[in-house]
This record gives C-alpha cells, sequence and structure tokens, in this order.
C-alpha cells in the first residue's frame, strides 16, 4: 500500500477539558507516534522527499480528558465466534474503568449486537469488579455472542437511551464494520459517543494489527493437536497425521504450528494454492522414504479444489467446504487405487482451542489491549481500533483496519520459514 494512502488520523469528540483522576502514571502525549514502517528501506522514501513518514497515534493514558467519569455510563458487546481471552478483555475493561477513572456505571451487553437492540428484549448485564474478578479463569464470553447484522439506527437510540457514553465493541472484521456504523450513525445525530473497537480474531487477520488475543494460545493448543498427529503417524507403517486449523482467508496459525516444531511436512494454507495432484504426489514420495507424514491444513486452503454452495452465514461470509474432509477423502482413495495401505488419522481441534482459557501471555496481553481502550475512550477518541504494531500499542481507524484482510505474504520470510522448516516443495 502507498504511503499516501495511509491516513491514520483518529476522530475525537471534542475538546477535553477535564483533568485525568490517575495519578503515578506517564501521560502519553497527542503527538506521539508509532511508526508504521519498521525498516530503512521502508522509511527511505519518505527521507528523500522530506516528509513526516507514515505513523500510528500513540495508545495510552492522556492528562485530560474527554467524558467526566461521574457522570459516564459505558457499554461493552463482544461478537463472532469465541476465541480465548475475550473475558480476560471484559475483565480488564471493567477494572481499568472502575479503579483508574472511577467509572460505575457499566453495561455488558447480552449475545453481540442483538443486545444493543431493544426490541429483541436482552437485557444487559450490570458489570462490577466484583462480578467480573475471575471470570477470566473460563473460557467463552459471560455476555454470549452472535452473529449477524443489526440496524445501526436501533443500536444508536439504545445506546442514547441507556447514557451510554463509549461502547466498546470486541470482535473481528464485521463485528468492527458494525462498531463503525454505529459511530457513524451516532455523528449523524450528534450523539457524543465513543466507539472502540478491540480486535478479536483466532486467525490473526486484522489489517494494520500485528497481533491480535487469542492467537498465541490457538497455536499454544494446536502444538497438542500435531504431536499427536505426529505420534499417530510414527506408529504405523504409512501413518499419516491430518490436522485441520482455523485460518480462513489467513493461514497464520497453521503456519506458525508447523514452525513450533519439526513434526509438520506439508503445511496447506489459504495464501498458498496448492494442486492436489501435486500434493499427492509428495505425499507418496515422502511415505516412501520415510513411512510417515503429518499434514496441517488451513480451514481456507484448497477451496478451489471443492465445489462451491454459494451459501453463506450469518455474518455474510460464504461457506467454505470442509477441506479437512475433502483431503481426508482424497488421501484415501489416491493410496487405495496405487495399492498401499496406510493408516491416516484425522483431527480437527478447532472448537476445542476456540474455547478454553487464555494462557498467561495471552492475558497479559489482553489487559494491556483492555487499558488501552478505555484510556482511548475516556479521552473521547472514537471509530477507532486499538492496535499492537511494531511491538506497541496504538490507535488506528475502523476504517484502515477493515479496508483489507491481513494475509500473509508467500514470498516474505514467515513462509520461507515454514517451507524450510517442513522441507516441502512448491505444490502448485
Amino acid at each position: 500500500m502507498r504511503d499516501e494512502t495511509l491516513d491514520f488520523t483518529i476522530a475525537t469528540l471534542g475538546e477535553c477539558a477535564i483533568p485525568s483522576p490517575m495519578s503515578g502514571v506517564r501521560f502519553t502525549r497527542d503527538d506521539e507516534r508509532v511508526l508504521y514502517h519498521s525498516t530503512l528501506e521502508g522509511l527511505q522514501p519518505s527521507l528523500d522527499s522530506g516528509v513526516a513518514p507514515p505513523a500510528m497515534e500513540s495508545a495510552g493514558p492522556r492528562e485530560r480528558l474527554f467524558f467526566d467519569p461521574s457522570k459516564l455510563a459505558c457499554g461493552i458487546v463482544t461478537c463472532g465466534g469465541l476465541c480465548p481471552g475475550l473475558n480476560d478483555v471484559i475483565r480488564a475493561l471493567v477494572m481499568s474503568l472502575h479503579h483508574h477513572y472511577g467509572v460505575n456505571r457499566i453495561y455488558g451487553f447480552r449475545f453481540g449486537y442483538e443486545g444493543l437492540v431493544r426490541r429483541i428484549g436482552h437485557q444487559p448485564l450490570q458489570l462490577t469488579p466484583a462480578s467480573v474478578n475471575r471470570i477470566h479463569e473460563s473460557g467463552g464470553s459471560i455476555l454470549g455472542s452472535s452473529r449477524g447484522h443489526q440496524d445501526a439506527a436501533e443500536m444508536a437510540q439504545y445506546l442514547k437511551d441507556l447514557g451510554i457514553g463509549i461502547l466498546f465493541a470486541i470482535g473481528g472484521d464485521g463485528t468492527l464494520r458494525g462498531a463503525q456504523r454505529i459511530g457513524e450513525e451516532a455523528a449523524r445525530r450528534g450523539l457524543k459517543l465513543s466507539v472502540i473497537g478491540i480486535p478479536k480474531t483466532i486467525d490473526n487477520d486484522i489489517s494494520f494489527v500485528q497481533r491480535t488475543f487469542g492467537f498465541e494460545t490457538a497455536v499454544t493448543e494446536a502444538r497438542h493437536a500435531t504431536y499427536a498427529a505426529n505420534a499417530e503417524a510414527e506408529s504405523a507403517r504409512n501413518g499419516i497425521g491430518l490436522v485441520k486449523l482455523m485460518g480462513r482467508d489467513s493461514g497464520f496459525i497453521a503456519a506458525y504450528s508447523a514452525l513450533v516444531n519439526n513434526h509438520v511436512n506439508f503445511c496447506l494454507v489459504p495464501e498458498v494454492p496448492f494442486s492436489l495432484e501435486e500434493l499427492l504426489s509428495a505425499l507418496q514420495e515422502r511415505l516412501e522414504r520415510r513411512s510417515h507424514a503429518v499434514v496441517v491444513v488451513a480451514e481456507g486452503a484448497g477451496q478451489d479444489l471443492m465445489p462451491s454452495s454459494g451459501a453463506r452465514d450469518a455474518s455474510g461470509n460464504v461457506k467454505y467446504g470442509d477441506i479437512g474432509l475433502f483431503l481426508r477423502h482424497a488421501i484415501e482413495d489416491h493410496f487405495t487405487r496405487i495399492g498401499t495401505e496406510i493408516t491416516l488419522k484425522y483431527i480437527d481441534p478447532s472448537y476445542t482451542i476456540r474455547s478454553v482459557p487464555a494462557t498467561p501471555s495471552d492475558s497479559a496481553f489482553c489487559l494491556l489491549l483492555a487499558q488501552s481502550a478505555v484510556h482511548a475512550g475516556m479521552s473521547g477518541r472514537t471509530n477507532m481500533v486499538v492496535s499492537f504494531w511494531n511491538h506497541q500499542f496504538a490507535h488506528v481507524p475502523i476504517a484502515r483496519a477493515v479496508s483489507e484482510r491481513k494475509k500473509m505474504d508467500p514470498q516474505g520470510a514467515l513462509w520461507n520459514s515454514v517451507v524450510t522448516s517442513t522441507g516441502q516443495q512448491n505444490l502448485a
């Protein structure tokens, strides 16, 4: 993407005139920035032209606030599929709002954006430090979740009726698009509503966000599946372990799972097309040479090999074919045809991975994301996402974050490392 298109300007609700109640902390200045480029090569065009390089606004507590904490009510909503760390983020939001700023009215909206539509009838929860004290010890979301679009006008009206000043929307691409519509509707009505997105996608596929919460936990849990697949494969003559992992449009989980150990021999991801014939030929050669193999495939890989039903889910996404079952049958049929007996074990740990509690590192990351979101909302920023970029927390407009899905570069260092680790050749 060209530098001139990288506008990271964050919308604000107005002047910040209220002193922050926080003390003993380093306040972030409004002019502090996190560089978009991390290499001299990326920065060189700006240096040559004498213009400021593209940069994101730094996250952190501000010395002056837009909202009066004593009069403020906030809302939290979780949407989309489950992801490790959801309860950690909810808990950290409540704790930061209460202990850092003294906000006492915090609503937890039930079952995604359905909870923001009054006529559906989901009563919001009253969230307090006591009610969220130990929720991070469990997976899932205490608020529940759902998929699908709701009317922005109805949601904005309900938020107005409840006196909500800040809405924290925790979710992925669809959730953030919904949050953007709410923010735009609020602006059209002249409402002083701050909409802050917290990027949640186990696939790690949100643009301008280096890492999303839950991703590290997913890779940690996926390791158990690849270990099991390898143990099964090594324990049988011509054993094959086939593991399907999450990754609808981006193969980051599959890629990192292949790097966790050297057991994975073939890693198939959406970003790198492969031919079924080439894969089966390479797998046959692997068995002839080593008598066992482990294959990891991301759920969105190889969709061109299967007929599409054209059906869509509640979020409007095209329903993908099951590449795991497709490959299982294709592999079994191939070796049956050539008269080679194999033992194939198929493992799909997707829902097990989504529902586990976050790892300690992910849990700490959730807390820092949530605190950054609270600081941004209290200072009147809106229609933005808290990002982690170049190992620092920053602010990104929702419009930038949903502009396209983040994908792995087939020519980049990550995929090169995967190919080096697995030893697989070009399967196209």
